[in-house]
């Protein structure tokens, strides 16, 4: 390894001369005789097949504990240590999509049409979707209800953009561009995935081993109503935090624009089931 560490190679990816394992253009590794050992091998399979990655681990805890930091790390160009967010998040969004847990990002029919801000706009459309089909409403929730919670998985990337709109604005800051917003977006998404999506999901699992035992059940308090409640407490949480280390708030500010960040999420989130709704009904 040292002999290979003081020898000059020339990369085989880009050509490049350099001294070294790494090539300092393009990064490419020069080869080691241990890396084709099958130790090795395993090694790489299991951090390929798997979530099993320091860097992964490291990330999550830093979005769950210390909100923003993540974020910070990504824009001020210290991007090493950390994972970068977007990859994160693609990496919770994966275990979200596959597997079966809490739809926070989506909404029922029932909850379009009588409790959202847009709900008469919602009945009047699937009135005249029902009068022109000759279908009955029943038989068009349970089309509904199926089609929104895989087009919800497919669309959370729509609520990052919206969440950043205005964040934007209400953290608005001379040394902050729009794209250091979006960074910001991605962890408070990827903060949700893990702790309200699949997080929760965990705890109900466990949660509804208990119930069963006492023949109790927990189903009728877990509507839309109050994973609303949650998505805002826990978000709530993050915002607070964030606003300190991302953006650099302190004092009265810093309550005054976490209670106005929470109140812009809430509407992005709002909008984003607006645009999910229009977007269910025009595939189905």
């Amino acid at each position: 390894m040292d002999n290979l560490a003081l020898q000059e190679h020339t990369c085989k990816s880009c050509g490049h001369t350099f001294v070294g394992l790494y090539c300092n253009l393009c990064g490419e590794k020069v080869i080691e005789p241990k890396d084709r050992k099958f130790k090795s091998f395993l090694g790489t399979v299991l951090v390929a097949t798997t979530f099993v990655d320091n860097r992964f681990i490291k990330s999550l805890w830093s979005t769950i504990s210390r909100p923003g930091f993540l974020s910070r790390e990504y824009v001020d160009g210290r991007r090493v240590m950390y994972m970068r967010p977007l990859q994160m998040f693609f990496i919770l969004n994966l275990i979200y999509f596959l597997f079966p847990v809490l739809q926070m990002f989506n909404s029922s029919l029932y909850t379009q049409l009588h409790v959202l801000p847009h709900s008469k706009l919602a009945r009047s459309i699937v009135a005249g979707i029902l009068k022109k089909d000759g279908m009955t409403m029943a038989g068009f929730e349970l089309m509904y209800n199926d089609k929104t919670t895989s087009l919800a998985k497919l669309l959370i990337v729509v609520f990052v953009v919206l969440a950043s709109l205005p964040l934007s604005v209400i953290f608005r800051k001379k040394n902050r561009y729009f794209t250091d917003h979006v960074a910001f977006a991605v962890e408070l998404t990827s903060f949700n995935l893990a702790v309200n999506a699949i997080g929760l999901s965990l705890l109900f699992a466990l949660i509804n081993k208990i119930f069963r035992v006492s023949h109790a059940t927990y189903g009728v308090y877990l509507n839309d109503l109050t994973l609303t409640i949650i998505f805002v407490s826990t978000n709530l949480y993050f915002i607070f935090y964030a606003a300190r280390t991302f953006y650099g708030q302190k004092g009265k500010r810093l309550i005054l624009k976490a209670f106005a960040g929470i109140l812009g999420l809430f509407l992005a989130l709002e909008a984003y089931r607006f645009f999910l709704f229009f977007i269910t009904i025009w595939t189905m």
